[in-house]
């Protein structure tokens, strides 16, 4: 086993390959196969080649891939190079204290002045005048920062002049004797170090010494033309506000969320048939979610047309909420887009947060998945939705109903049980849930309601997997036969691929994939 040479600077020298044209660092190819290292001192680094994996590098936190050193004991991971830094004994005037620092050689149970926390992965320094210690990494951290969880900018402080208070992240008390983000406009807004920093939190700016930007005139999304009558940035037309009547029509959806116009207000162009509810309509063309550190705009045109939500992993045609950093593709379908925290989820008593670590991978308690949606969960229980559910409309109506469907778990079907369009029998204790009207005992499946794919509207071409697809609304008199599962597709959309001129009935994309 062999310690690697300490080097102020990993020299960039390439070695080609004559045989494949491939290139690497000089170092990665001199590098040993097994290491130690100061903050990981009790297990040997053996060299690794990881291609696909996402874990993080222990010392710089970006992700390890193809060339590392890997802990199986530990399941740590560190770049190459980032083994080869040279590691400083002393660190004198530091961001983050007024005395020079030494490093601790033992990584034991000491707890960082800064972040509260005892971190055996990250070197570790020590003030040998007083008792101050603080992480290798924490030593720099920004003094000011804006977040995506709150609406104004947090400024470190190295200890809080209140009690504890909960963390505006993870919603975990925070110990007022070591340092924190505050907001120096909402009293006892403050979140930990840790919770701040993470890179779905934070875009990675400092803003000590940076002015506020002043935000777009022009970021209204109508402009009122008179009362009840607006002009939207979407349509080239007016839209006059109405009220949907108690009678259910069935037919009218909205353009940006793609849901159906149920009871309540709503804009309708004077010219044509383009619809907006009136909370869509007033949705505003920026805002920060508390999903992404960048700020997010409204958008109608999406590229190809067709887009998958960031958050709940659906596809849509309606309008999205595209990342304003050109280099990001994350994006929002309306509705994930319009919730907040807290949330409040009308199947669950109390209000929803996204204070689980990502890290983590819960499992839905409505659909039973652990899949990488993005989860909301209760703080006064173990309650936890994935956006998938959780953004599924609670209440619904359906054209042979007068009354409104409610939303039910799966475990809440009974064997007598069945779907009104499809026929077919409700899963008893099964993983997805159901409508059902409390009066007249109406049920049907979510997809047979719905569609699996309920952002989808009709009337638009799209080139899907290289084949032309138009979408159209089921509503003939005989329901077509899709090509795949040869059955009468009961959804509300169906697609309409054309092969060689030859148009086929598909009853979802998934036949597409």
């Amino acid at each position: 086993m062999s310690a690697i040479p300490a080097l102020s600077k990993p020299s960039v020298q390439t070695i080609i390959s004559v045989t494949c044209d491939k290139r690497f660092h000089k170092e990665c190819v001199e590098c040993p196969l097994e290491i130690t290292y100061p903050s990981h001192a009790k297990h040997s680094l053996q060299l690794f080649y990881s291609k696909y994996r996402s874990d993080l590098c222990i010392y710089c936190k970006e992700r390890a891939t193809y060339m590392i050193y890997f802990c199986a004991l530990c399941d740590s991971y560190m770049h190459v190079l980032c083994a080869q830094a040279k590691i400083p004994f002393f660190i004198d005037q530091p961001k983050r204290h007024d005395h020079t620092l030494t490093l601790f050689p033992r990584q034991a149970s000491l707890t960082c002045n800064v972040c509260a926390l005892v971190n055996k992965l990250h070197l570790t320094y020590v003030c040998p005048i007083c008792d101050f210690v603080a992480h290798n990494d924490c030593i720099y951290i920004p003094q000011t920062i804006r977040i995506s969880r709150h609406h104004h900018r947090v400024s470190f402080i190295s200890s809080l002049p209140f009690e504890e208070r909960s963390c505006g992240v993870c919603r975990q008390l925070v110990d007022s004797d070591y340092g924190a983000y505050t907001c120096s406009e909402c009293s006892g807004y403050v979140v930990h170090i840790r919770c701040a920093l993470r890179k779905d939190i934070w875009d990675g700016k400092e803003l000590e010494g940076v002015p506020e930007e002043v935000e777009e005139d022009d970021v209204e999304s109508f402009k009122r033309i008179a009362d009840g009558v607006i002009l939207h940035f979407s349509h080239r037309h007016q839209m006059k506000l109405e009220i949907s009547g108690v009678v259910y029509d069935g037919n009218k959806f909205c353009q940006a969320c793609v849901l159906p116009i149920n009871e309540g207000s709503f804009y309708v162009c004077v010219e044509c048939d383009f619809i907006l509810h009136e909370t869509c309509a007033d949705a505003p063309r920026k805002k920060v979610h508390p999903l992404h550190p960048h700020p997010l705009k409204q958008t109608v045109d999406n590229g190809d047309g067709l887009f998958k939500c960031s958050a709940c992993m659906r596809k849509s045609n309606g309008f999205g909420y595209g990342c304003t950093n050109q280099n990001c593709n994350y994006i929002l379908d309306v509705v994930c887009a319009s919730t907040a925290e807290p949330f409040n989820y009308q199947g669950h008593r109390h209000p929803l947060y996204l204070s689980l670590d990502p890290k983590e991978k819960p499992m839905c308690h409505i659909c039973k998945s652990t899949k990488d949606n993005k989860v909301l969960n209760c703080i006064k229980s173990d309650f936890i939705i994935c956006y998938e559910c959780a953004t599924l409309p609670y209440m619904v109506r359906y054209k042979h109903d007068e009354h409104y469907l409610t939303f039910c778990r799966g475990d809440e079907a009974s064997g007598s049980d069945w779907c009104e369009l499809c026929e077919g029998k409700l899963a008893i204790g099964g993983k997805e849930g159901f409508y059902k009207c409390k009066d007249c005992c109406t049920t049907l499946h979510i997809n047979c309601l719905l569609g699996p794919d309920p952002y989808y509207k009709a009337g638009q071409t799209y080139e899907i997997g290289g084949v032309e697809i138009l979408l159209l609304h089921n509503n003939s008199a005989s329901r077509p036969i899709c090509c795949m599962c040869n059955i009468r597709c009961p959804y509300p959309i169906v697609l309409v691929a054309t092969v060689d001129m030859i148009a086929y009935i598909l009853c979802s994309s998934k036949h597409l994939t």
